[in-house]
């Protein structure tokens, strides 16, 4: 979600580190609500220009996490019902192994006598029963079997019922931390615009045109062709959704966060990536920038906290940030850390 402009030389000049010293008193005076008189208006427009590309880039990190705790919410709420239809189903093979020896039971005690073992099977707890070697010669083999399996069986119902339960835990964790996420890409975006709007309209104009110098329209690209027929029907997707909004934690089809992008284009050749960009890096075999193909999918920093699809030509698809739709950008708009052939 920064803006696309290659990081400055580490090396500061005495008046370039004057210069980054007054933005910086400006944005500090200006977070006091008094600008101070000495204060280039210049520098202090740069400065809410850098703080804009950082809380973008800080949105689309929390993003990540957003994501990243949805996917965790998506895989426990299944396991949760795995675990709770395999306990009902649990319960019903208990109920009927209980019908079957009550009805021998029953038997019993309409011929003269119920055997002890047997009246044992109406109770909750045969387990101490059971343990009593010297009892289990009153019982008939076929009973002691039966009576063995409505142990085990008992015992792994109270296990999935102990996983189920463990699971509901940590299924509310995961849903309170998506909402965490949540407040913190909202606060962060709602902070980005009020400084947006604090700009005077000509400057906030020219940022505007800079956060869409992307193109819109198929640049020029070479001959190179997809590595497989698969990252050829991606591309293609890639390209069909150019003009459509930036919408974080969106994967399609009316709006994608950058991701989301990804996983959209590749499902519709019928390929499965992960939620987030993370772990889209490692879905595939990594290839340098230089063997990169069309399909290929460029993640950007350290963290890989953006990507973006190869097009060809130095050119990517990707979802930028908020107000700049899909586009195509040059493949060095930011810092890249890997390039992926899924």
């Amino acid at each position: 979600m920064a803006s696309h402009r290659r990081p400055s030389q580490s090396g500061l000049t005495q008046s370039a580190r004057v210069t980054v010293l007054s933005a910086a008193a400006a944005t500090a005076a200006a977070a006091l609500g008094a600008a101070p008189a000495s204060a280039d208006p210049r520098d202090a427009t740069e400065a809410t220009r850098a703080n804009v590309d950082r809380l973008y880039e800080e949105a689309e990190q929390a993003t990540e996490n957003f994501n990243k705790a949805g996917e965790r919410v998506g895989r426990l709420r299944e396991q949760v019902a795995q675990a709770q239809d395999s306990a009902a189903r649990g319960q019903e093979r208990i109920n009927r192994m209980r019908g079957a020896l009550g009805s021998v039971a029953g038997a019993q005690y309409r011929s003269g006598g119920m055997d002890p073992a047997l009246a044992l099977l109406l109770s909750e707890d045969p387990d101490s029963y059971l343990d009593k070697a010297a009892t289990l010669d009153r019982i008939s083999e076929r009973q002691t079997r039966a009576l063995e399996d409505l142990r085990r069986a008992r015992r792994k119902l109270g296990q999935e019922r102990e996983e189920a339960t463990r699971d509901l835990a940590e299924l509310e964790l995961s849903r309170t931390a998506v909402a965490r996420h949540k407040r913190t890409v909202e606060r962060k975006l709602t902070e980005a615009q009020r400084l947006l709007n604090s700009l005077p309209s000509e400057d906030r104009a020219a940022f505007d045109r800079v956060s869409r110098s992307g193109r819109g329209s198929l640049p020029e690209l070479s001959g190179l062709a997809p590595a497989s027929a698969r990252a050829a029907t991606a591309a293609m997707a890639a390209r069909s959704a150019v003009g459509r909004p930036y919408v974080w934690g969106a994967n399609g089809p009316s709006g994608f966060d950058c991701s989301g992008l990804m996983q959209w284009s590749y499902a519709q050749a019928g390929v499965g990536l992960p939620r987030t960009s993370q772990a889209q890096r490692y879905a595939g075999r990594q290839v340098s920038l230089a063997e990169a193909r069309p399909g290929d999918l460029v993640a950007y920093r350290s963290d890989a906290s953006h990507i973006g699809m190869y097009m060809g030509n130095g050119q990517v698809v990707h979802a930028p940030y908020p107000g700049a739709p899909v586009r195509y950008d040059p493949v060095g708009m930011m810092p890249v850390s890997s390039v992926t052939r899924v």
